[in-house]
């Protein structure tokens, strides 16, 4: 059953794919965060179940990333999510249009801080060790683990893009 159907509009760009529409990004998450909810379920048994990585399928879930249709089925027999809501998991979403320029929240303020205080030294090495080039975060992977430490727990994040050298011609 097609819920909302509306035509396209580049200017609300959670409401995408005039094809595939059925919900928005926004529903779609909310939908998602109450079935991991009502099962009683981490991100990371979600990501087990349909054979992805949790940085990745909570992408998805929080509408950022989508799913190829086959494991938009597995996620959605996982968590009893609706069709239409299977449906959205596949839609391409608009990436990065529903927050402001700087993020409020403090956790993800820190990753902004960290590329205020060492972006411009992480540049100079990279370039230094690849040349003039950027990080992909399309061939991109983020994983975080948490390592024990008698001092505090610390977060581990490793980003692994590929290099991208920009083209001479």
């Amino acid at each position: 059953m097609l819920l909302n159907l509306k035509p396209f509009n580049f200017f609300n760009p959670n409401k995408t794919d005039i094809n595939r529409y059925i919900m928005n990004k926004i529903e779609m998450t909310e939908a998602i965060v109450a079935a991991k909810i009502a099962k009683g379920v981490t991100w990371l048994e979600i990501a087990e179940s349909i054979g992805l990585s949790d940085v990745f399928t909570t992408s998805v879930a929080l509408g950022q990333n989508s799913l190829v249709p086959e494991d938009a089925a597995k996620m959605a027999a996982f968590l009893g999510l609706a069709p239409e809501v299977e449906a959205q998991l596949s839609v391409c979403p608009m990436k990065a249009t529903d927050t402001d320029l700087v993020a409020k929240d403090p956790l993800i303020y820190r990753f902004y801080e960290i590329a205020y205080v060492y972006g411009g030294a992480m540049k100079e090495v990279i370039h230094e060790k690849f040349g003039d080039g950027i990080m992909s975060a399309i061939d991109f992977t983020v994983d975080i683990e948490k390592e024990e430490d008698p001092k505090g727990d610390r977060v581990v994040v490793t980003m692994n893009g590929k290099f991208l050298p920009y083209k001479k011609w």
